[in-house]
C-alpha cells in the first residue's frame, strides 16, 4: 500500500512541477505515473551503479555530482515516454531536485 501510494504522490508532484517549470511537459495522469514508475525503476537498478563508478569525481565534487546522477537518470527517463518530456539538462536539474525533495518530505510522513 505504501508503494502504491509512493507512487502516486511521486506522479501528483511530476504533474506540479510541469505545470512550474516551463521546459517540463507531462501530458496527463498516465504518462506522469508511467514517469513514476521509470523513475522509480531507474533509482533501483541503475543509479547504484552509476554511485560506484563516479565515485572518485563524486569526492572530488563533495557529493554535489549527486545531483549530475539524479538530473541525468530524470531526463533519460524523458527520452523514452510518452507524453513526458524535459527541454534542457538544467529543467532536468531542476526537476529532479523539486521531485527528490518533495519524494523525502512525503515518505517522511508516510
Amino acid at each position: 500500500m505504501k508503494l502504491i501510494t509512493r507512487l502516486l504522490l511521486t506522479a501528483l508532484v511530476l504533474l506540479i512541477v510541469a505545470e512550474y517549470i516551463p521546459g517540463i511537459t507531462v501530458d496527463g495522469f498516465y504518462p506522469a505515473l508511467i514517469a513514476a514508475i521509470v523513475l522509480g525503476l531507474l533509482n533501483l537498478f541503475v543509479r547504484p551503479i552509476l554511485v560506484v563508478l563516479t565515485f572518485p569525481i563524486t569526492i572530488l565534487t563533495l557529493g554535489l555530482f549527486m545531483f549530475v546522477i539524479n538530473a541525468a537518470l530524470f531526463w533519460f527517463a524523458a527520452t523514452f515516454i510518452d507524453g513526458f518530456a524535459v527541454a534542457t539538462f538544467f529543467h532536468a536539474l531542476l526537476g529532479s531536485l523539486i521531485v527528490s525533495v518533495a519524494s523525502a518530505i512525503f515518505n517522511k510522513y508516510l
